[in-house]
């Protein structure tokens, strides 16, 4: 007679002395199972939890001091033109004719132009006009040139050759003439400066998003959502667009320094802001023409608009390298 009974090894032991079902389940006061604590467990190994994406990029960015001084200037200037006027008893459109040209001095802090006007409250209504333009268009221009450029490069076909069709006519026709005969006919509003600025500003960016859209809609998440039957909007806007956000940031913020620099070279050349409003580059067509009479007239606005320019140049970079995962200059989290 054969004896058929295999003796259990010490492991085999083990492994049934802890399994589920020889041991009873522990559980909490509240009668809720105890939660199991698995090998690699932060709360088991006592590791420090892991740094969520938003967390990573933040203290990528903190360690680059170009951008941190850069977002330091810009919450300056921002502070500044909100809160400027209230230290100076002039309006920027109120002239004092016993100061006419006067240099800074006094209730003047920035002097007065030729007009009688405080220089220093239009400094202060000037940088928050380009401010606001230039946050806006860059805004709206970065959604524009996502929206079109991921859409066109996920659909493909015919509508992915017109959207390239349209893009490389508006690339070459002459924006800059267009938008100043447009902001001339308007007489310089600024709502309407910003909608020719936006006009032709998304242009070359939504070919940028569509270039890098093509290799995006070739991902496996891509191709998942396809098979499960989300519709064609809810790919894009959850799949396609999301995955080139990093993109869209740096674009926003060099969008700004873009939207303000052509801001300022259309005022500067007389068909951007016109008076009684007045923005930093009205300002500098105004002083330029007495810079050696009144430098005060044209140093305090290009002093600004340096300022507000590299500091967002700056935040650029370091939004860059920090969104950047082979980027060296932004260090090891």
């Amino acid at each position: 007679m054969t004896n058929d009974f295999n003796p259990i090894e010490p492991e085999s032991v083990e492994q049934a002395a802890i399994s589920p079902e020889t041991v009873r389940e522990t559980r909490l006061p509240d009668g809720s199972p105890t939660p199991e604590l698995t090998e690699g467990d932060p709360k088991r190994d006592g590791a420090a939890a892991p740094l969520t994406r938003r967390k990573l990029y933040m203290r990528r960015f903190m360690r680059n001091k170009g951008g941190v001084l850069g977002l330091v200037i810009l919450l300056g200037l921002i502070v500044f033109s909100i809160v400027g006027g209230f230290f100076t008893q002039w309006n920027y459109t109120d002239p004092d004719f016993l100061t006419l040209q006067q240099g800074p001095g006094g209730s003047h802090f920035f002097g007065t132009n030729q007009a009688g006007n405080d220089t220093y409250a239009q400094a202060v209504h000037g940088l928050q006009r380009s401010i606001i333009i230039g946050v806006s268009v860059s805004a709206l221009t970065t959604i524009i040139s996502a929206i079109v450029g991921a859409w066109a490069a996920y659909v493909g076909g015919r509508l992915e050759k017109l959207t390239l069709g349209l893009i490389h006519f508006l690339l070459v026709v002459p924006s800059f003439l267009i938008l100043a005969l447009i902001s001339t006919y308007f007489q310089g509003d600024w709502r309407v400066l910003i909608f020719v600025l936006t006009l032709f500003g998304w242009v070359f960016s939504a070919r940028i998003v569509w270039t890098i859209s093509t290799s995006v809609r070739e991902r496996e998440y891509v191709a998942a959502a396809e098979f499960m039957g989300v519709p064609t909007t809810k790919v894009v806007l959850r799949h396609v667009i999301p995955n080139i956000g990093s993109l869209l940031i740096v674009n926003f913020t060099l969008g700004v320094v873009s939207t303000i620099m052509s801001e300022t070279g259309l005022s500067f050349l007389g068909f951007g802001i016109k008076q009684p409003d007045v923005s930093l580059g009205s300002m500098l067509a105004d002083g330029a023409n007495s810079v050696y009479s009144a430098p005060w007239l044209f140093a305090f606005p290009s002093l600004l608009l340096v300022m507000l320019t590299v500091s967002m140049a700056l935040i650029g970079d370091g939004l860059r390298d920090a969104l950047d995962p082979n980027s060296k200059a932004g260090g090891n989290a």
